[in-house]
């Protein structure tokens, strides 16, 4: 008879079924994300923003008016800002979310037993969801699909077109480095999958290994740094995308007169 196993895998494990879709642990902490997401927001609108904040409402309002000021400063347009923050900053929140609570007592540590890679394990019923590949791609997918979309509405199709795109009969130069460009864009994507993969996946691996080796203690230093790097992962992937939007929105000859003004300056 076999016996079971623990294994730390690269791939999110499947713990059952929904109808013929298979139903992974990671998929379910997205879930349960998206529940405290929820409850969150209730609890907020329940207050019925009174004038005199209680401590959810002005704790929450802090935060808001925290990140709309740190993503403005990246625009310096009021429209805009007012335009992409909710984009920007439920991707952030998302993010700052699932990393922390990826790291909750009993995350990772509740097991079922069942087949996984045709060997029967300990399969976590809950995993840190940015720890799967599927999800990170998913997320940097919809910030990259969001920043081409917004070109394409603030510039008109023909003129953001023109970014990478250029006959190079009319100018050849511009040619080569429109297609570096939209290499670049499709890069961009890549980039965004696996930096917050990889991140959350070597803390969740170092966790484990820590935990094994010494645990009660030992670990507690490294949960503190996980808290760090899982806020700072999603304040990076954010002001990222704040980035790209502002360029995407941005007239390509307007990006030549500001570097022809640094130069001048």
């Amino acid at each position: 008879m076999t016996e079971p196993t623990v294994n730390i895998s690269l791939a999110s494990e499947v713990i059952g079924h929904i109808g013929t879709m298979p139903l992974r642990n990671t998929m379910l902490m997205s879930w349960l994300v998206v529940g405290v997401l929820c409850l969150i927001s209730f609890a907020v609108w329940s207050t019925r923003y009174r004038l005199i904040p209680g401590r959810l409402q002005a704790g929450v309002e802090l935060i808001v008016e925290g990140l709309y000021e740190l993503f403005a400063s990246v625009f310096h347009d009021h429209r805009l800002s007012r335009q992409f923050f909710p984009l920007i900053s439920t991707i952030f929140i998302f993010i700052v979310l699932g990393n922390w609570m990826g790291i909750l007592p009993g995350i990772g540590s509740i097991t079922i037993m069942g087949m996984h890679e045709g060997h029967l394990t300990a399969i976590p019923l809950f995993r840190s969801m940015n720890a799967d590949v599927n999800m990170t791609l998913t997320i940097a997918l919809i910030a990259m699909f969001s920043v081409q979309f917004y070109g394409v509405i603030e510039l008109g199709a023909f003129s953001y077109i023109r970014k990478f795109i250029v006959a190079p009969w009319k100018d050849p130069i511009h040619t080569f480095v429109g297609f570096l460009e939209l290499i670049g864009e499709m890069s961009k994507v890549i980039s965004f999958t696996f930096r917050l993969f990889g991140n959350i996946f070597a803390g969740e691996v170092l966790l484990i290994v820590i935990s094994f080796l010494a645990p009660y203690l030992a670990p507690i230093p490294f949960l503190g740094m996980e808290l760090f790097v899982g806020l700072v992962q999603g304040l990076v992937f954010a002001l990222l995308t704040t980035v790209f939007l502002k360029i995407a929105v941005t007239e390509h000859e307007a990006h030549a007169d500001e570097a022809s003004k640094a130069l001048v300056a």
